[in-house]
């Protein structure tokens, strides 16, 4: 349902930008003294339902795309340290950005972690040189 509601909407506001385009063009722009001919009118009107129907697609499968993992899945993956741990900081997994709070003291960008606990939506890491004792 939430696909069939988000094309309604997505038609409905393309058409509200055409109509708001031809009026800007039509009779906004003369009043200022500026004159776009009917093949510029078309062309821009053409580059517009372009544009929307691309944001249609990608709004359209961001809406369809299921979560990749759950919170427990988590539990004992690797990931990146993106803004540093001191001792809270973002870590990136699987793509995606979590904040996450560090067992250490500090852990500088770019080392790589291991997901020990999640507590609500903070991950508890600890470097991944700590707990494989490398």
């Amino acid at each position: 349902m939430k696909t069939r509601s988000y094309t309604i909407y997505s038609i409905v506001v393309s058409l509200l930008e055409e109509a708001a385009l031809v009026a800007i063009v039509l009779w906004g722009l003369p009043e200022v003294g500026i004159n776009i001919p009917l093949w510029g009118l078309i062309a821009l009107m053409v580059a517009l339902g372009v544009c929307c129907y691309v944001l249609y697609e990608v709004g359209r499968k961001a809406l369809r795309k299921r979560p990749s993992v759950t919170l427990e899945a988590l539990i004992g993956s690797k990931g990146e340290v993106v803004v540093p741990l001191a001792p809270q900081g973002y870590v990136k997994i699987g793509g995606e950005l979590w904040k996450a709070l560090s067992n250490e003291v500090v852990v500088n960008a770019g080392e790589e972690v291991l997901v020990v606990g999640i507590k609500g939506l903070v991950l508890s890491v600890s470097p991944l040189h700590y707990k494989t004792g490398e």
